[in-house]
Formats: structure tokens, sequence, C-alpha cells
């Protein structure tokens, strides 16, 4: 099976929060954000348009969605994009839905991912560029 991975023209930041923050109620009005909770913090991916004092950030993230939905009998999905993705020295982050996976580049890195990825077959389907 040809797996499609599409890029999305926003661009992403990676907060990092104590884990009783209160986030403003403007996150939850975004289209896409994702939020991860454990004992030792809370992190949230959401629009760099997003201006947040966090504890820590990480800017030019890039996301690439695995276009699904896929099921939860298939395996090493996301295992065999990370691993294309190792192998020419492209670290990523990783989140997962009920329905698919996205997984994040940096944006000086997503020209290589995307090549790294074609170059296994992989289907991308790039945003169009502006006239």
């Amino acid at each position: 099976m040809r797996m499609t991975l599409a890029v999305h023209t926003r661009q992403y930041t990676i907060h990092s929060f104590s884990p009783n923050a209160q986030l403003p109620s403007e996150v939850f009005a975004e289209e896409v954000y994702f939020i991860g909770k454990t004992e030792e913090g809370l992190t949230l991916v959401i629009s760099s348009d997003i201006e947040l004092d966090s504890l820590e950030q990480e800017l030019n993230w890039c996301c690439l969605e695995v276009l699904g939905p896929l099921g939860f009998s298939m395996t090493g999905i996301l295992s065999k994009v990370s691993g294309t993705l190792a192998d020419v020295q492209i670290s990523i982050f990783a989140l997962s839905t009920f329905d698919t996976d996205y997984i994040l580049v940096k944006k000086n890195r997503l020209t290589s991912a995307i090549a790294a990825l074609k170059k296994q077959g992989y289907q991308i389907i790039e945003p169009e560029a502006a006239p």
C-alpha cells in the first residue's frame, strides 16, 4: 500500500508549560492544536501565529499528516516514516490522533524530509505555491 502524506500550510510551535498551567481560551478556538499532559509538564502544539507565554518553546515546525483514517490494526506506519527520516538525520516530533499520525519536522529540514520520503515511495501532497 502506498502511503500518502500531506504537508500543512501552517507552521507550528511546541510549547512547554508547568503541569498545572491554565491555557488561554484562544488555544481552544484554533482549528488545530495538540495537548499532552503528564506529572512533569504540559505540552502544547499550536499554530505559530498564536503567541503564548510558555516556559520554553520550539519554533518553526512543519507538519506532515499521514492521510487516513488509519485502522488500529495497521502497524509500523509511524516507525517506517520516522525510520526513513532518521536515516537522513532528520529529527521529528510525532503526534497521533484516533484516525491518523502527524510528523513535525523543522522548517529548515522540510525539503530534505520530503525528498527522503519520496525516494522511499511515499506520495507527498504539497500546498500550492502562491502566485
